[in-house]
């Protein structure tokens, strides 16, 4: 079915940056609004940025607001996360996600259909 494959994950200082990309394999990937969520060990899976199907809506966590922003690129069918000025706890594993956009308002979608594999962050102090 859908296939979503993160990219760009490393080991950053804190106060740097790092940029996250999710490239979409299966299906019309401008259908579908998308999400970045991570884990960190022994915590809850955690929103952290979602995207409507053309780009025109954000909505960001509270702890990253400012910080970070997502985007994408229809043409490539990628989403990308832009992390700047990254801390200590932001350290997990970041997952994109996908799901048919209904034009429903991104703070209320509660579920994700498809969701790539995972990319290590680590942030260092």
């Amino acid at each position: 079915q859908m296939q979503l494959v993160e990219s760009g994950g490393g080991s950053v200082q804190a106060g740097g940056s790092l940029r996250l990309s999710c490239v979409v394999f299966g299906r019309i990937f401008s259908n579908y609004a998308m999400a970045w969520f991570r884990q960190a060990p022994g915590k809850e899976r955690q929103f952290v940025a979602a995207i409507n199907s053309n780009g025109e809506d954000t909505h960001y966590a509270d702890s990253v607001k400012g910080r970070f922003a997502i985007s994408r690129d229809n043409a490539m069918s990628t989403v990308s996360l832009q992390m700047d000025r990254v801390r200590p706890e932001d350290t997990a594993v970041y997952s994109c996600a996908a799901v048919l956009d209904y034009g429903w308002a991104l703070k209320s979608i509660i579920r994700y259909d498809y969701w790539g594999q995972g990319t290590q962050v680590t942030v260092s102090s």
